[in-house]
């Protein structure tokens, strides 16, 4: 019986053995034997350079230092994100960190940026993951890396890790192509490790010349010489570098091995990884046992793949230079092959419960029935577990013509496009299908439920209110995955437009029928959990969205395409109890498959959230970049609500940096009329606090006269009567806030303290955070008044709350004081570069970010900051910046 649970090969976790013939790389490990202080070491070089053997010896000198070790090879399937936390879990847990005894995820991110003892993580063949939410966990993973630990990363190509800040901090080491080469001396001593006598010297220094010291074609050519000695002219008989020398190299090894050993390497040369078992069963009539351990014992092409693990049978793997040649000679000479030895191992692996190498084989040997054969039985149970981009790359590989007739497995093929390459692509290929129109009821009706699924991810509600309504009159459908989905995006679609009774009801019937579904456990309760986060219960919506992220990891801790929607929300509301960088984590894994998926709301949150947390960490450059990525995407995917989202946010940007122009003339730009006129008839998850019409009373309140705040104030109170009318009270306590600024711009500043202290006191109960303090400073100067006014040891949550507050919002320069220091700033002027750095921190820029930009030191900045506060008679970086203001230095 074949089972689909996610497991990590041993294979993945062990380097290779070390063997008593290897070259040591003296110079290369003194190279890393003194970089303490690089986070990173890159291992870069094309095939065939000994990265991985390099590597390998670099950890072999780790562990006899004391240093803590753990090895993971990727492949492309680590290109699923949650494939690839599973082998980092695996191998934090190899360093010594212990996971946690709950059944909670084990968030191996975290866990490593707070090990306290020495560790070195080494990550191989990392050119073979290219999705972007992988390369932003490990970007983030090497950021917060504590000070004594260490990624070491072999790869052929140049990773997007930003290396660009690493190299500028001193906190990269590489070791490239030019390194890797062996030397002279280099090649000396591998040829004194082999059986053969040792080329004269002249004979060696013109076989260094011709393979430029590339380790894989000297390796060739000490087996070629095997054969031919080295006085036969053989080394004269071969030019060129690169590709040529090694494909003529393993040639010629090839050519003089017996028949049985040669049609054995062809043969298993389409596995990626050997042992006895499989290899027997793509070569029946050979002893592949004997021939294994003939070629392990002679050195002879293979490098192990297993440590001391206790298993009972050795498993190896080709050198992929000598991997590719062998699957190219084998495509040459015997093309007909092919086939019959994928399926063989296609076989194989089903026989032992393996259904993902089983499909992979046969569709790499073209066996496209077969697979189909494999994926009617268990093509559904992937879906139901989220599995959605493993399901998209399979079902592009099979021709169109046999997927249509099957039409049950082209529907799951359908949802899986929907949720990897978005709902445009699967409405097209839909329509495509002919099975909207199918004679069979079955199909007919399940097509039927993708439509307003898909409608509502292209942000067309009332569309996709109508067609769900028709997909529902069908149901029962057959499709238990499907039904249950349409129940929760009707659920989804009434709520967005205000029926939220309804939408519970129908929430209620989800629960009740979604089963054994993981996929549709997170939907729902993703969705009960946005319910709670817009009725105000923060706290429960959080514990819903934490459940519905965790749903799909008891099967395969799946961060896949299926719970990004469950992610985005989640990483709000952890956000929202300002837990900045556990959200900053989930975005690094949620907003590139949200991004991918197309999800207007959810590439709204997490595009806006992401900037906001840059802000706050001094990143100006990353925060604007972040809504110029959400900008373009939106432009890209014809989504004006995207778009105007970008626009607003940008001008709230530019008003915390006290550009009011700017400010306005972006919110201007974001003015789409009928745009916000159905967002005030609609209730958007990612228009619940940002709306046009909150973000213009914003502006009047911070750079208005008082007679536009007064109209300010008027709009915030009939926004805040429509909010509580419809239950919104999230959108009412975020209005209240504003209320209460508006109440400080009039004069009005006992009004303004009773609304913030009221304000405070709810947000109390639940935990708010950012809702008040995304406001800037003038919300927490308002704070730190209503804190100093308040009679102690009245509310001990309160006050515990309002301690909290107060030392995320820091010091806070009151008017009257910036007034008193200003009058008595020292008469000597700021330079031209004290008044940038100054013009920067009012910005927002952070110390790092402000030296970069300058191309400064730390230090430097940190000279200039004291300078500007001596001679501004300042007592803090807030106070500097509102002493100039007053003065006009700056804007």
């Amino acid at each position: 019986m074949l089972t689909s649970s996610t497991r990590i090969p041993e294979a993945k976790l062990s380097p290779p053995a070390f063997s008593a013939n290897q070259v040591l790389r003296r110079e290369i490990r003194e190279r890393i034997g003194g970089s303490a202080a690089a986070k990173l070491v890159l291992v870069r070089a094309p095939a065939g350079f000994g990265k991985t053997t390099a590597m390998a010896q670099m950890r072999e000198q780790m562990d006899a230092q004391g240093v803590a070790t753990a090895w993971l090879t990727l492949d492309r399937a680590d290109n699923d994100v949650s494939r690839f936390l599973g082998g980092l879990a695996e191998a934090a847990q190899r360093l010594g960190i212990e996971a946690p005894a709950s059944p909670a995820p084990f968030d191996a991110v975290a866990a490593l940026a707070g090990y306290d003892s020495s560790f070195a993580l080494f990550l191989d063949d990392f050119e073979a993951v290219q999705e972007p939410a992988v390369l932003g966990l490990v970007r983030e993973l090497v950021e917060y890396l504590p000070r004594r630990g260490q990624i070491v990363l072999g790869s052929r190509s140049l990773p997007d890790l930003g290396l660009g800040r690493l190299r500028a901090r001193g906190q990269l080491i590489e070791i490239d192509t030019d390194r890797l080469r062996f030397s002279l001396e280099e090649t000396r001593d591998f040829f004194g490790l082999r059986p053969q006598s040792l080329p004269n010297a002249d004979l060696l220094s013109r076989l260094h010349s011709k393979t430029e010291g590339w380790p894989a074609a000297l390796w060739l050519a000490s087996l070629a010489l095997e054969r031919h000695g080295a006085e036969t002219g053989f080394i004269e008989r071969f030019s060129g570098a690169g590709s040529a020398v090694a494909d003529y190299l393993a040639e010629d090894v090839l050519a003089n091995q017996p028949r049985e050993v040669r049609d054995f390497l062809l043969r298993t040369s389409v596995l990626r990884q050997l042992d006895a078992s499989v290899c027997q069963a793509l070569n029946p009539r050979t002893d592949s046992a004997a021939i294994l351990a003939q070629l392990a014992a002679a050195n002879l092409f293979l490098t192990p793949v297993r440590g001391d693990t206790g298993h009972e049978e050795g498993a190896w793997r080709y050198h992929s230079l000598f991997a590719d040649f062998l699957r190219a000679q084998l495509a040459r000479e015997h093309p007909e092959e092919l086939a019959r030895l994928h399926l063989a191992a296609s076989g194989w692996y089903e026989s032992r419960g393996r259904p993902v190498p089983a499909i992979d084989h046969a569709i790499e040997g073209g066996d496209h029935p077969h697979a189909l054969v494999l994926l009617e039985q268990y093509a559904e149970q992937f879906l139901e577990q989220g599995r959605m981009r493993m399901l998209a790359r399979w079902f592009a590989a099979v021709p169109q013509p046999l997927l249509r007739q099957r039409p049950l497995l082209q529907l799951i093929a359908l949802w899986a496009i929907c949720f990897t390459h978005g709902p445009w692509d699967a409405m097209r290929l839909l329509q495509e299908s002919g099975c909207l129109d199918s004679p069979v009821p079955q199909v007919r009706n399940n097509a039927h439920t993708l439509i307003p699924l898909l409608l509502a991810m292209q942000d067309k509600h009332d569309e996709a209110c109508e067609a769900g309504r028709q997909s529902l009159a069908r149901l029962p459908t057959g499709l238990a995955f499907a039904e249950v989905v349409l129940l929760n995006v009707m659920a989804h679609i009434l709520a967005v437009r205000g029926d939220r009774h309804e939408a519970q009801r129908l929430l209620e019937a989800a629960r009740r029928e979604q089963g054994n579904s993981t996929f549709n456990r997170m939907y729902t309760e993703s969705l009960a959990g946005l319910f709670d986060l817009h009725e105000g219960r923060l706290r429960q919506a959080t514990a819903r969205l934490r459940m519905a992220v965790d749903s799909t990891h008891a099967v395969t801790y799946n961060h896949s395409h299926g719970n990004a929607w469950a992610g985005v929300l989640y990483a709000g509301a952890v956000y929202e109890t300002n837990q900045l960088l556990q959200a900053e984590h989930l975005l690094n894994v949620y907003l590139p498959l949200a991004r991918d998926v197309g999800l207007p709301d959810h590439m709204i949150l997490s595009h806006v959230m992401r900037s906001r947390i840059a802000f706050h960490a001094g990143d100006i450059d990353a925060a604007f970049q972040a809504l110029t990525e959400l900008e373009y995407v939106g432009h890209h995917r014809q989504l004006p609500r995207v778009v105007s989202a970008a626009k607003l946010e940008r001008s709230r940007m530019l008003l915390l940096q006290g550009n009011g122009p700017a400010s306005r003339d972006e919110l201007r730009r974001a003015d789409d009329p009928q745009l916000w006129e159905r967002e005030r008839r609609q209730q958007l998850p990612a228009h619940d606090l940002d709306y046009f019409a909150l973000a213009q009373a914003r502006w009047e309140i911070a750079f208005g006269d008082a007679k536009a705040a007064r109209a300010a104030l008027a709009t915030l109170d009939a926004e805040l009567q429509a909010a509580v009318a419809s239950n919104r009270h999230r959108r009412a306590l975020k209005l209240r806030v504003l209320r209460a600024l508006a109440l400080q711009r009039t004069g009005e500043a006992q009004a303004a303290l009773d609304e913030i202290g009221a304000v405070l006191q709810t947000a109390s109960q639940e935990g708010f955070v950012r809702l008040i303090l995304d406001e800037g400073p003038a919300a927490g100067a308002l704070v730190h008044r209503y804190a100093g006014a308040r009679a102690p040891g009245s509310d001990p949550i309160l006050a515990e709350y309002l301690q909290r507050l107060l030392q995320i919002v820091g010091p806070v320069a009151f008017p009257a004081e910036a007034e008193a220091s200003a009058a008595n700033a020292n008469a000597e002027p700021l330079t031209h570069k004290e008044i940038r750095v100054l013009q920067l921190l009012a910005e927002g820029y952070s110390n790092n970010a402000m030296a970069e930009k300058l191309f400064v030191s730390d230090s430097t900045v940190r000279t200039h900051l004291r300078n500007i506060n001596a001679k501004l008679d300042a007592g803090s970086r807030t106070q500097a910046v509102a002493i100039a203001r007053k003065l006009g230095m700056i804007r």
